[in-house]
């Protein structure tokens, strides 16, 4: 096979993969800024769900990279999603970023992760996500743990430099990375666009949310020229109805920094349904093993060292 046909559709366009980072944002905020531990919430299922409704409704299938304490919770989640013909996926057990782990405890992480994922579903599961893209030129320790674990691709790096998170000076095409202990793992990097002559993640987040669908579009379409874009979302990105009480409660006696930042993850959260609707009906979407698999079938995968 040559010129990699099986990753175009018909009209000779890179395929694209809509990806979902399965996390509640109630229990991981509440953890991560106000230090107050809680489950996670049914928040998590129900829009989920409504995600799920919409690859339904686009006739798309994608990967789902869900949490070990999602499927703790929840495994009929876990199953339903399966049952649908998405593929699984793992983003960690408790959306710890690799940055405040060391090998041993990321190990722990990730593994503990994947088996249960694949105990509840009954599947092999194939793909990794970062919690917070942190796999970085700093953390690349990680793809050792990950090639342990026996994941056959990543998908965590981001290709230009964010606020929080990101690897500028990574090769932005999917790659093999070969490791210096002798290990060997795929990774599909994240899209990114350019904008005012900086690279930015143009195909999720924030960036999904707050920027008009004329220029996602724009974005989206140019990516996919070259390559099989990566778009990602989040339930709670559907999200729309307020929080329960005790969030208010602990954000109140929170700085005004906080308060921004987190009163920002509300703006235009009602656009993000349609938004994703009209990229899907673009290009449609497949599984990222799907396109991990007929890339290697191509040759259209470059080497990386690390």
């Amino acid at each position: 096979m040559d010129n990699g046909t099986r990753l175009k559709d018909s009209t000779g366009d890179y395929m694209p993969s809509f990806t979902v980072d399965v996390e509640d944002g109630i229990s991981i905020a509440m953890r991560d800024t106000f230090g107050v531990n809680i489950a996670p919430t049914e928040r998590v299922v129900r829009y989920t769900d409504k995600l799920l409704a919409v690859f339904s409704e686009m006739n798309t299938k994608g990967t789902f990279f869900i949490l070990g304490i999602i499927a703790e919770h929840f495994p009929g989640l876990v199953q339903k999603i399966a049952d649908q013909g998405h593929e699984l996926g793992v983003h960690g057990y408790n959306h710890l970023l690799f940055n405040k782990m060391g090998s041993a405890q990321a190990y722990q992480e990730v593994n503990r992760a994947k088996k249960l994922i694949e105990d509840v579903s009954g599947r092999k599961v194939y793909g990794h996500r970062a919690p917070a893209f942190s796999i970085n030129a700093d953390t690349s320790w990680v793809f050792d743990v990950l090639a342990r674990c026996g994941f056959i691709y990543d998908s965590s790096v981001m290709p230009c430099r964010g606020l929080h998170y990101g690897w500028p000076d990574f090769n932005p095409k999917i790659s093999r990375i070969q490791t210096s202990k002798g290990n060997s793992i795929i990774e599909m990097p994240m899209s990114t666009a350019k904008l005012l002559g900086r690279e930015f993640p143009a195909c999720g987040g924030s960036y999904l949310r707050l920027l008009p669908y004329f220029l996602t579009k724009k974005f989206f379409l140019d990516i996919r020229d070259a390559k099989s874009p990566v778009v990602y979302i989040h339930p709670y990105e559907l999200d729309t109805k307020r929080y329960p009480d005790y969030f208010f409660g602990e954000l109140q006696q929170a700085s005004w920094k906080t308060n921004i930042a987190l009163r920002a993850n509300w703006l235009r959260r009602r656009t993000v349904e349609n938004k994703i609707k009209k990229l899907m009906a673009l290009g449609g979407s497949k599984p990222l093993a799907d396109i991990v698999s007929e890339a290697e079938e191509s040759n259209q995968i470059a080497l990386y060292h690390i």
